[in-house]
């Protein structure tokens, strides 16, 4: 019997074979080659994940988790076949706790679909890495976003975990309390292994209270550096911001073009602040001040919500607004981060190779934390323009590693980076990576051939 009938007898009517099905779990929303699944396995209890996983461990059959495909690095692509264990309907928010400001989640709730669970009690959880991604997903790949800067990113926000290991078996990797000395930290073991050490079935993330005031406002720079030098000091100086998000003058112009936004077509910084109706002026004063001395002007603020969600939606849809540009194209991903010492000289440099190679490449960042996205888009069948991308692409990443910083800050490894782990931190140290992978994976079945590149972990699970 072959795992997939063993699956079919265990979990029935779960387990589909449909083609269309396989197909729109064959992908992310990258470039990447797409690779089909045998099965996709749609879990709707931990049992059910321990179930799956057990089975498949037993018969040396992948396992690539699955949230809602949002990722960008092929990290949810089944590049071997195997099973795509759908965690969709795993999406009941279990438990909020107003007074420990903190909630129990299963892995297929997203992100917009918790926010509004959770405003009843005055509460929300701030991560927004744009898409309106799972939060198993945005565990696994250690999602930031555009508030990291004021409220920290998924490894700073997961409390703790239900996790099932690949031979089916279920651990809690912390209790509810907020600090802990109890062994070893495996909560931040799983939180960004994209799914290769286990399978996320609950979370316990911590909360906030809604703020009283959120202020929006954006501000003109003659050039990126004079924005971000800016940046700098508003975080040297410890000021109060939610978010400040960096848009060159190419992303403006490309964003007007798609949304009509009518933003002026200089580099832009949008910021936003948290707060009483006290705090929020004293923030926002203290910011213009600092701002106007690099060279910043016509500065605009608004607490009118509509017009706040248009400004941050012409921020989210540079993206698209870039691959409508092509017909026919996917998303190519970038995403480096640097010490914020070194954000403006890491900008420019790449702006100055993408005018040498003609390349479109409109810049949005979240600069706050030294981090930021060249906007790329190709149609994957032109060979050429792929080549040309992923040259630069890997220029890109040497120089943000000449900078001490890392080739991705909130998008993961995949399979789109897996040379880049090892230029970053060296063979020794992914060497140990591949030591834990085997010790928790010793069949590899766990989404393999991500993060640790074929050659580090020998023993590749085949179907």
């Amino acid at each position: 019997m072959t795992a997939i009938q063993e699956l079919q007898g265990a979990l029935g009517a779960k387990v589909s074979l449909n083609e269309t099905v396989l197909e729109h779990h064959s992908h992310d929303e990258g470039f990447h080659l797409a690779a089909m699944p045998d099965a996709v396995v749609f879990a709707e209890s931990t049992q059910d994940v321990a179930t799956t996983l057990r089975i498949c461990n037993e018969h040396r059959t992948p396992v690539v988790a699955w949230g809602v495909g949002t990722s960008l690095e092929g990290n949810s692509t089944p590049i071997y076949g195997g099973v795509s264990l759908d965690l969709s309907r795993m999406d009941k928010v279990l438990r909020v706790g107003p007074e420990d400001l903190d909630c129990t989640i299963q892995p297929g709730v997203r992100r917009k679909q918790l926010n509004e669970a959770l405003a009843e009690y005055g509460l929300f959880f701030p991560v927004d890495p744009g898409a309106d991604a799972s939060l198993g997903g945005m565990a696994s790949t250690g999602a930031s976003g555009t508030t990291t800067v004021k409220y920290g990113a998924m490894k700073e926000l997961v409390l703790g975990l239900t996790v099932v290991t690949a031979a089916g078996e279920i651990i809690q990797t912390s209790r509810r309390a907020r600090k802990t000395s109890a062994g070893y930290d495996l909560t931040h073991l799983f939180v960004g292994s994209e799914g290769t050490l286990g399978v996320i079935t609950e979370l316990n993330l911590r909360l906030f209270g809604i703020p009283e005031v959120i202020a929006a406002a954006t501000m003109q720079f003659p050039s990126v550096r004079d924005a971000v030098n800016g940046v700098i000091e508003v975080i040297q100086f410890d000021l109060d911001v939610a978010r400040i998000e960096l848009i060159d003058s190419d992303a403006v112009r490309v964003v007007n073009a798609y949304s009509n936004s009518g933003l002026p077509e200089q580099a832009l910084l949008l910021l936003e602040f948290h707060g009483s109706p006290e705090t929020v002026e004293i923030s926002i004063a203290a910011v213009y001040e600092v701002l106007a001395r690099h060279g910043g002007t016509g500065f605009t603020r608004t607490t009118d919500e509509g017009e706040r969600r248009r400004l941050w939606q012409a921020r989210h849809d540079a993206a698209i607004a870039c691959k409508a540009m092509i017909p026919n194209s996917r998303i190519f991903s970038t995403d480096v981060c640097v010490p914020i010492s070194r954000l403006a000289d890491c900008i420019e440099q790449t702006q100055e190779d993408l005018a040498s190679e003609n390349i479109v490449g409109p810049i949005v960042g979240h600069v706050g934390d030294g981090n930021f996205h060249v906007l790329l888009a190709v149609n994957p069948d032109n060979h050429e323009a792929v080549l040309v991308l992923e040259r630069f692409h890997a220029r890109l990443v040497a120089r943000a590693l000449s900078m001490e910083g890392t080739c991705t800050g909130e998008h993961g490894i995949g399979i789109g980076k897996l040379q880049f782990l090892i230029d970053e931190l060296g063979e020794q140290t992914v060497s140990v990576m591949a030591q834990i992978k085997r010790a928790l994976d010793p069949n590899g079945i766990l989404n393999p051939g991500k993060i640790i590149a074929d050659r580090f972990f020998e023993s590749i699970a085949v179907r």
